[in-house]
């Protein structure tokens, strides 16, 4: 009879700090060929205002098998789902700060796999978040399904750090675990709306005042995300805490690159049309195909317009009545600048869905009372196995002037809860690269 495989441990906790979020993936693969997390049915905690759930539209779902290809296809906002297709990843917890909530909160059940029409990775949620980029379709038109279990959970700050830090005179990543947790456990903020709504396995929502009422009462409490998290990750499961540091403090750069008239005209070029409540298959088949035409026509328009932005080229593709507002755009960024980014232009009409991205410029304040409450729920969890962490401050969605604070205080609460860290700034070695290149 033959023992099963020893589980690899390495001697300090391994900290991966990268400046972009899909460059972490390198890594996540590092520790699976080392054999430190399993190759498959890996669990992953995913601090981040953005769930970096969609998917490589156009990308084949082969390229998965082929590392340094994929590498070179992933983006920020879509490196999780290529694993989840590859067999590695089976469970995602998106914890998201109060002003974030892309997807509807509570569980969700979904299978990921090859679209057998397009050979492109697809999804059966749907929810608005992938129905809006046209990521849906049926479990039948899948080949080489996997399935995802993901947990969309609420976070809300702790309000106790200002009391500590007056009568310990030091900032909440210091206080001894004990003390936060006396003061901490029950005082969290209650003044934001909650938007929660319990979810079956089929990711449809759940009916049903009771359950909704007994979800909304205690939503974003430490109590309410362990108990999440503890039904996922047992104490001796390898697990990756996954953190993005605007989880703390978050902007919408787009916003500071438009005017407010011409952010709205993105808002009408771009808006996504939802299906029926209570979709039928041939209701969400019309909305996916509906919305890939509307992104196709756009995408062609904004690359007609690099090549030529003359009054001829945006009167033609006016013409097209879902397209009458790109003349006032097209108008107003030309006022505004001789040559406007036309693709940098589409990139921000994209996130112009069926709501915003997220942007919320936290105080320092806000920002400890958001890291007490991270250190309060880490304390109820198992040692993960590998801490990856992404700054997003050169695209700036973590404001540049909060990032390094920020990143400290998650730094220090790491320390304090699992011992010393092995942290790797793999930021500082692409940042010096770039500037041994400057002539």
């Amino acid at each position: 009879m033959s023992t099963p495989p020893q589980k690899r441990v390495y001697p300090k906790l391994p900290v991966w700090i990268v400046e972009d979020h899909h460059e972490v993936v390198q890594h996540i693969y590092r520790a699976i060929g080392s054999k430190h997390i399993p190759m498959k049915d890996i669990k992953m905690v995913h601090l981040d205002s953005h769930p970096d759930l969609l998917i490589p539209v156009n990308m084949p779902a082969d390229t998965v098998y082929d590392k340094e290809t994929l590498l070179s296809e992933l983006s920020i906002e879509n490196w999780i789902m290529p694993m989840v297709y590859a067999g590695h990843i089976s469970h995602v917890a998106w914890l998201h700060p109060y002003w974030a909530q892309q997807i509807k909160e509570g569980e969700h059940s979904m299978c990921v796999g090859r679209d057998s029409s397009t050979t492109t990775i697809r999804v059966t949620s749907r929810d608005d978040y992938f129905l809006s980029d046209a990521l849906y379709v049926p479990l039948d038109q899948l080949e080489n399904p996997k399935k995802l279990h993901l947990d969309v959970i609420r976070v809300d700050p702790a309000n106790c750090l200002q009391k500590k830090k007056d009568k310990n005179g030091q900032s909440g990543a210091k206080i001894p675990k004990a003390a936060v947790k006396e003061d901490c456990d029950v005082l969290f903020k209650k003044d934001t709306p909650c938007t929660s709504s319990s979810q079956p396995l089929d990711g449809s929502t759940a009916s049903g005042d009771v359950i909704d009422t007994v979800m909304k009462a205690d939503v974003g409490s430490t109590s309410y995300i362990t108990d999440k998290l503890l039904a996922v990750i047992e104490q001796t499961d390898p697990f990756i805490l996954d953190i993005d540091l605007d989880f703390f403090s978050c902007k919408n750069p787009f916003k500071e690159m438009f005017t407010q008239e011409e952010y709205d005209l993105l808002q009408e070029l771009y808006s996504f049309s939802r299906p029926p409540q209570d979709p039928t298959e041939e209701e969400l088949s019309d909305c996916v195909e509906r919305r890939t035409h509307q992104l196709e026509d756009l995408e062609a328009a904004f690359a007609d317009l690099v090549e030529d932005d003359g009054q001829e080229t945006v009167e033609r593709l006016a013409a097209n009545p879902r397209m009458k507002s790109l003349i006032r755009l097209v108008h107003s960024l030309k006022n505004r600048t001789q040559s406007p980014d036309y693709e940098m232009v589409h990139q921000a009409g994209l996130t112009c869905d069926f709501s915003e991205l997220p942007h919320h410029i936290s105080s320092e304040e806000e920002i400890q009372q958001m890291i007490t409450a991270v250190q309060l729920f880490l304390e109820a969890l198992p040692k993960p196995t590998i801490v990856t962490i992404s700054r997003s401050s050169l695209d700036e969605y973590c404001p540049a002037e909060q990032v390094d604070s920020i990143q400290n205080s998650v730094l220090d609460i790491l320390e304090s809860l699992f011992g010393c860290l092995d942290v790797h700034r793999e930021y500082e070695s692409i940042s010096s690269e770039s500037t041994s290149q400057t002539p």
